[in-house]
């Protein structure tokens, strides 16, 4: 049975079990989710003394991590340009670099002077919990946002990512990437497919390893999905539209290929905050 214990001495504890380079910070988000607080509080009360029932909640939370479970899902909750998003084992992770192809496509749709975009029609390829869709909808509550994606599972959790930050100008279908588009085109298209290699080692390490496959992987080389993705979205794209995927940061020449091949002009490749080639886009004639 758990025994009281001070905050500071058990966030060293759990640090120390938990181990890695993020441990102390992840110490104190699951210590500051099950107790209801801020991590500031958590500094402001360092020599308070949890009781017995409070120090036994956090510990399947340390557990969990201590095994490797991805800190968003022990907290089901992952920060995602300016939300919160819930996050689960069905969908993929959202991670800070992703925030480089929803800037760079806010970019390619005209809005007034208060941020406020055309009625335009974007689609979202493979959305998950729909941090990119949700993103751009937010920011462009006159758009109308189409939000794709195969796994039924994801999209119930894009739904209620969508209801908690009160979006109405979101779409969620079930479909195969572009085929179950009919004649439907859209001004702006968005991306992050999987573009894994199957055989990559780093799918056995790290967040990865608890993270869907169907999210991850694509085929022997990680560019199934970007084929299929750059073979069909020109015909589902309105003359002048954009068609922007993130990849692998070795993968940057062969979607400019793909995307050439496809038809598209104007290609350029984008770098993340690490300077590692992320996104890349074209546009149609």
């Amino acid at each position: 049975m758990a025994q009281p214990v001070r905050i500071d001495e058990l966030l060293s504890h759990a640090a120390a079990r938990i181990g890695g380079d993020s441990a102390r910070l992840d110490a104190e988000l699951l210590l500051a989710h099950a107790l209801g607080q801020g991590r500031a509080w958590l500094l402001a009360h360092a020599d308070d003394v949890l009781a017995a029932d409070a120090s036994a909640r956090i510990e399947p939370l340390i557990a969990a991590r201590a095994r490797g479970v991805p800190i968003a899902h022990v907290l089901g909750r992952r920060c995602f340009w300016t939300h919160e998003l819930e996050v689960t084992p069905d969908t993929l992770i959202p991670r800070p670099e992703t925030e480089l192809l929803v800037e760079l496509a806010l970019a390619r749709i005209a809005c007034d002077g208060i941020g406020h975009a055309r009625s335009v029609r974007i689609l979202d390829l493979g959305t998950g919990s729909g941090a990119i869709a949700l993103a751009i909808a937010a920011e462009r509550p006159l758009a109308h946002v189409t939000a794709l994606d195969v796994s039924e599972e994801a999209l119930i959790v894009a739904r209620r990512n969508a209801a908690a930050l009160r979006l109405r100008n979101v779409e969620f279908v079930l479909g195969d990437w572009c085929a179950t588009l009919a004649a439907q085109r859209y001004e702006v298209i968005v991306s992050n497919p999987p573009y894994i290699a199957h055989n990559d080692p780093h799918l056995e390490v790290g967040d990865l390893r608890f993270e869907p496959r169907l999210a991850l992987v694509s085929g022997i080389d990680g560019l199934d999905a970007i084929r299929r993705i750059a073979s069909a979205a020109p015909a589902h794209l309105l003359p002048g539209g954009w068609l922007l995927i993130e990849h692998g940061w070795t993968q940057a020449a062969a979607v400019r290929e793909l995307l050439s091949a496809a038809g598209l002009c104007e290609l350029e490749t984008q770098r993340d905050l690490e300077q590692r080639d992320r996104v890349t886009l074209g546009r149609c004639l």
